[in-house]
């Protein structure tokens, strides 16, 4: 790596912890620790929200699944914007008239307190294991970069998101999740314009387009019903809605990001964009 290449990369994760410490300031007690107290208007939730669902291993595998399959696997999200609408016509005022900070406190409500610990403990268990893959996948990118034991890397990355997360609560990963969404959409529109221009000149978009179709890897629908086909339209919008259902409305990963907006409606607003 060169000299800037070390620049940017130390720079950029410096921003990142260092914005999310700033932003995070003045969180006291348990509401502005936990839910920002209540403070964050719907475009840093809605953003925040999609930075938590696209992960680094949505980056890294998805390309991959799509050059080797194709784009069968879009409509698995075919189902997230019913079950969008769900929530908010439901879970959204719901937790907001309870006041909950998590998901589980309203089981406990509902139920009791062993309904409570025991969903707390299995999210626990699956948000502690997804956090080690989504640490994982960029550390090992990193690690053959700088040429760094992956060990190594994972506890470093690890150490970095710890400190503006244990600092500034829920306030400042939502807005570090706003900064780094922006950097995400910047460099993804930036990459696409350095692909398009890196093709032969006798090779157009459209042809590379037409291209990938001929290929089967366009073959973004398929209103064939098929239970034994793991992606068609109807997988998705039924297999999709209940488990984006029960992902956006039960894991705390997610309910916190809108249980922090300012009102019902910038909940609302942030889980519909």
């Amino acid at each position: 790596m060169s000299a800037l290449d070390w620049v940017v990369l130390i720079g950029t994760l410096a921003t990142f912890v260092a914005y999310g410490v700033w932003r995070g300031r003045g969180s006291r007690d348990l509401q502005g620790y936990l839910l920002a107290g209540r403070s964050l208007a719907w475009p840093t939730v809605a953003l925040s929200i999609m930075a938590t669902q696209a992960s680094p291993i949505t980056f890294l595998s998805t390309p991959g699944q799509g050059f080797s399959d194709g784009l069968r696997f879009v409509q698995f999200y075919f189902g997230l914007p019913l079950a969008m609408v769900v929530l908010c016509a439901i879970a959204v005022p719901v937790y907001a008239r309870m006041k909950v900070f998590t998901a589980y406190e309203y089981l406990e409500g509902r139920f009791d307190s062993k309904t409570r610990t025991l969903t707390t403990v299995l999210f626990l268990i699956q948000r502690g294991l997804g956090a080690g893959f989504t640490l994982y996948a960029p550390a090992l990118i990193l690690s053959v970069i700088l040429g760094w034991d992956v060990r190594w890397t994972s506890a470093a990355l690890g150490v970095l998101v710890v400190i503006y997360t244990t600092t500034g609560g829920n306030k400042a990963v939502s807005h570090a999740h706003f900064l780094q969404f922006l950097i995400i959409m910047g460099t993804m529109a930036l990459a696409f314009v350095l692909i398009v221009r890196s093709l032969p000149r006798e090779v157009g978009l459209l042809d590379a387009t037409r291209l990938a179709g001929h290929l089967g890897r366009m073959n973004a629908v398929n209103l064939h019903f098929d239970p034994n086909d793991r992606y068609n339209l109807w997988s998705g919008l039924i297999g999709g809605f209940f488990l984006q259902l029960s992902y956006f409305g039960t894991d705390q990963s997610q309910v916190g990001r809108y249980l922090a907006g300012q009102s019902v409606a910038h909940s609302r607003l942030g889980l519909l964009f």
